[in-house]
């Protein structure tokens, strides 16, 4: 008897924690990029612990900067859609602009499912946002900041080389950067790469130039670490400045978007929609939070020697010792 009801009471409690995970709303995360990629993985981050104990989570990753063919993305976008229809989420958040480009924009404008956007590149107007069921934060770099402490640190700046792989995103970035640059008359020199080598020589050209901003590395599929650290210390003598913590072991200079309040936003705005709040409620967003970073090793070599408010501001660590 008392063997029966010990397997009576596991299965009364087994039963009772399906019913509970059973009552919990059904969220999934589409991410337009792979595990492992910095940037996803702290907006995975600020999403995870925004829902933690308050939805049944799923998450599936397009993996588009690693694998940037349309036809790739197109596959992923459809294999994504497929998921959906599965596993009927109650809300899905839809990191980066590819799932935009690729899922929410052709399968679910103004559907009744609801979507939460987050890291879109400077205008969510080119999506068609917003929809009926969409909202989001629209993701921007610091190109005032940046041009600012810039000019705190170097005599003149007439000339500003970008260089970055050869993906959309940063395609969108330089852009913006072109266009907020040259209202000050400045020029504006984009330089996008595919290997190391290509970036090593872009790196060396860019010296020329009164100030240097790196982009994302995400895309050279064959980037080394260790080989672009040595490069950079050996022919760095313009002032650099990154909008990317990974990129930091590169840069002289760093103001950071904060990938976490992509995530934490976007878990937030959907408990809110779960909880009843309308969609169409809750207003479109900019990222607010910036992150100031200094390499010392590389201002050293380079023997600038940053302002005193830029110093202060900045974070200092042993980058060597903390690429990603």
């Amino acid at each position: 008897m008392e063997l029966i009801r010990f397997y009576t009471l596991v299965l009364v409690l087994l039963l009772s924690n399906i019913s509970i995970a059973s009552a919990l709303p059904r969220c999934l995360h589409v991410m337009s990029y792979h595990q492992g990629y910095a940037w996803n993985d702290g907006i995975e981050k600020g999403v995870e612990q925004g829902l933690a104990g308050k939805c049944e989570l799923r998450k599936f990753y397009m993996d588009s900067k690693r694998n940037t063919s349309p036809d790739f993305i197109r596959v992923k976008a459809l294999e994504a859609k497929q998921l959906i229809e599965e596993f009927k989420p109650d809300i899905v958040i839809a990191s980066d602009d590819n799932a935009s480009t690729y899922l929410v924009k052709p399968y679910f404008k103004d559907a009744k499912l609801p979507f939460i956007f987050n890291g879109i590149n400077w205008n969510a107007e080119i999506y068609g946002y917003p929809y009926k069921n969409t909202t989001g934060m629209v993701e921007v770099a610091p190109t005032k900041e940046m041009l600012t402490i810039a000019r705190r640190n170097a005599s003149h700046i007439n000339k500003i080389v970008f260089i970055s792989d050869d993906v959309v995103t940063e395609h969108k970035d330089f852009r913006h950067y072109k266009r907020v640059y040259e209202r000050q008359g400045i020029t504006v020199v984009g330089v996008f790469v595919k290997t190391m080598a290509e970036w090593e020589k872009a790196f060396v050209q860019a010296q020329s130039a009164d100030f240097i901003i790196l982009g994302n590395n995400a895309g050279i599929n064959d980037w080394h670490k260790k080989r672009a650290a040595s490069h950079v210390e050996k022919y760095g003598k313009r002032l650099s400045m990154t909008t990317y913590t990974w990129m930091m072991p590169y840069s002289m200079l760093g103001v950071g978007k904060v990938a976490e309040e992509q995530g934490e936003w976007a878990a937030e705005a959907a408990l809110a929609v779960l909880s009843g709040t309308k969609i169409n409620n809750i207003p479109i967003t900019l990222n607010r939070r910036w992150v100031y970073y200094q390499n010392k090793r590389l201002l050293k070599k380079a023997y600038i020697d940053i302002d005193k408010v830029s110093r202060h501001k900045a974070i200092a660590k042993d980058w060597l010792n903390v690429r990603n």
